[in-house]
């Protein structure tokens, strides 16, 4: 009897042996020597130490890991803001939204700049964000200040504003660091069931980072553990989520 074929995966994003480091000078000291007085020495610190992960389209992938864990620079490194220093990420054709505080936005330019600033950075035409930029503007609901420049704005503001130019501006991977968390609670209300209805579609992928384990626990396929740079575990939800917790308990 013939072999049934099995079902080839649809794989959104491969993470191979992924390390991140960061640089940043070292002062001599003043009483070093006169030689070395206007020499500096390069510190170098592993953000990420050799991450591994297949996730296949439509699934939702949550990041644990206690602060400074490299949760953050793991999304950072998929969106394309850093480089491997070893290793790859294959994004298999995908395009990626990252909704994160403080990411993506000019803060010289107006809210509605902005709009067209991130949508042309994630692939859209003009005239496609133009037929959504009344939509995001209400989804937003900052009132006058869309017209303003983005430094002028609270946290809250900058989160509303981030978040509905992801939301209404879909692409096929999204990415969101601790942004749910953020903002009145309106707002996260509305934000969570979009959030609940874009993850439906069966066609888009999401990594979530985020502190909150109620959350995880809700949206989440799988679980991925970062400790210190280094991968303690992927696997279902519940599971890492309570070897997690103990952990840090």
């Amino acid at each position: 009897m013939a072999k049934k074929k099995s079902k080839k995966k649809n794989i959104a994003i491969t993470v191979k042996n992924l390390h991140i480091n960061y640089r940043g000078l070292k002062k001599t000291s003043i009483r070093s020597s006169w030689r070395n007085i206007f020499k500096h020495k390069v510190e170098t610190f592993e953000a990420l130490k050799g991450i591994n992960f297949e996730l296949e389209k439509g699934k939702i992938l949550g990041i644990v890991g206690k602060n400074g864990s490299g949760k953050s620079t793991m999304l950072r490194a998929i969106a394309g803001i850093f480089s491997p220093d070893k290793g790859s990420i294959n994004l298999h054709g995908n395009n990626v939204s990252l909704l994160s505080i403080g990411v993506g936005f000019n803060g010289k330019l107006t809210g509605m700049e902005n709009i067209y600033l991130s949508g042309m950075l994630l692939g859209f035409s003009e005239k496609e964000i133009a037929q959504h930029e009344q939509e995001i503007v209400d989804f937003a609901d900052i009132g006058n200040f869309i017209h303003k420049p983005v430094k002028t704005y609270s946290s809250g503001m900058h989160s509303k504003l981030a978040f509905a130019i992801t939301a209404i501006l879909e692409t096929d991977v999204m990415l969101i660091d601790e942004v749910l968390s953020v903002g009145d609670a309106r707002f996260k209300e509305k934000s969570y069931n979009k959030m609940k209805e874009l993850i439906s579609d069966s066609h888009r992928t999401v990594i979530i980072v985020s502190h909150s384990m109620s959350t995880l626990r809700e949206l989440c396929d799988e679980i991925l553990w970062i400790n210190d740079g280094e991968q303690v575990e992927i696997g279902a939800t519940e599971e890492v989520i309570a070897r997690y917790e103990e952990f840090m308990n």
